[in-house]
């Protein structure tokens, strides 16, 4: 189960499948725990598949490894849990496919078998919802049909299951797999210090932030081996990962701006004072009265 190394691995990736030395054997764990079996690494084939990070950047600490021959698909989500899973996880398992199956035999007469696809998405967020969401419950794609089918054409069904917080600890897959139970007590304890530093801190606040929470859980007997053998590298895969929320923020916020600076600069073009348009438009006096040495350009310019 050799990881393509081009790709990063997020914390979840790495300690339940690329990890070197107990990848392998955590992977299996939590995959017995999901199925009520005992498979053991000497009679199960394991082998790791990924697809580009640039193709599929959200679900960028995504597990996916055939076992026996059966893809089977983990992903830990982050950010608010959304209807559309399904239709990602479709997307997801095509990409898998066109490096599984050879483009020359897709259409050869004889018939190519492929592995059945399981999914499933672990939420470990902390975002509030309006409706508390189940525990555990299943996702379809055909919820997503415009017009409703009774028994599907085309079917995508994606277990989810939310391990955040105390109810999270207490699920069957968290409870049948201890070093899920302990990634989950891990993961708690790293939100709980992440809280404390705001939206937007910097890189070295947030080193010291996962530093602290690595020494807390090594303190508390959780993930010992694992985290004393990987902390630095655990700590840059905090810091480096990609943070859907973060980003869709970011965005958000950068849109607001440009917003702003146009509707400042057409105020200014209506001779609307500076100190006005600062407390409409939200800009600083000071960045408006740099706008204000801007040439004026007239509708006539700007067609």
């Amino acid at each position: 189960m050799k990881a393509n190394q081009k790709i990063k691995s997020g914390v979840f990736a790495d300690l339940f499948c690329d990890d070197e030395k107990d990848g392998k054997k955590n992977f299996l764990s939590l995959y017995n725990a999901i199925h009520g079996t005992n498979l053991t690494l000497e009679n199960t084939k394991l082998e790791r598949k990924q697809i580009p990070q640039a193709i599929y950047k959200t679900f960028d600490t995504d597990i996916s490894v055939l076992v026996n021959g059966r893809l089977f698909v983990l992903i830990e989500h982050q950010s608010t849990p959304n209807e559309n899973i399904p239709l990602r996880c479709l997307e997801y398992y095509v990409h898998l496919l066109y490096g599984i199956v050879p483009a020359r035999f897709r259409y050869r007469e004889p018939l190519y078998k492929i592995p059945a696809p399981e999914f499933y998405v672990f939420y470990n967020g902390r975002r509030e919802q309006k409706q508390k969401p189940e525990r555990e419950r299943t996702m379809r794609l055909s919820d997503a049909f415009i017009e409703p089918q009774d028994e599907p054409t085309c079917e995508v069904e994606v277990k989810f299951a939310n391990i955040g917080g105390e109810e999270g600890k207490n699920l069957p897959v968290v409870q049948n797999c201890a070093i899920m139970k302990e990634y989950c007590e891990f993961m708690e304890i790293v939100a709980h210090r992440r809280s404390e530093l705001g939206t937007y801190p910097p890189d070295e606040a947030l080193i010291e932030c996962y530093d602290k929470a690595i020494s807390e859980a090594i303190s508390k007997g959780i993930l010992v081996d694992y985290l004393s053998r990987k902390a630095t590298e655990v700590r840059n895969m905090f810091v480096g990962e990609y943070d859907y929320d973060t980003d869709i923020k970011v965005h958000e916020e950068v849109a607001r701006e440009q917003k702003a600076l146009e509707d400042a600069r057409n105020f200014l073009n209506e001779g609307i004072a500076p100190e006005v348009i600062s407390r409409c438009v939200g800009l600083p006096l000071e960045q408006v009265l740099e706008l204000q040495k801007e040439p004026i350009v007239s509708s006539t310019d700007k067609q």
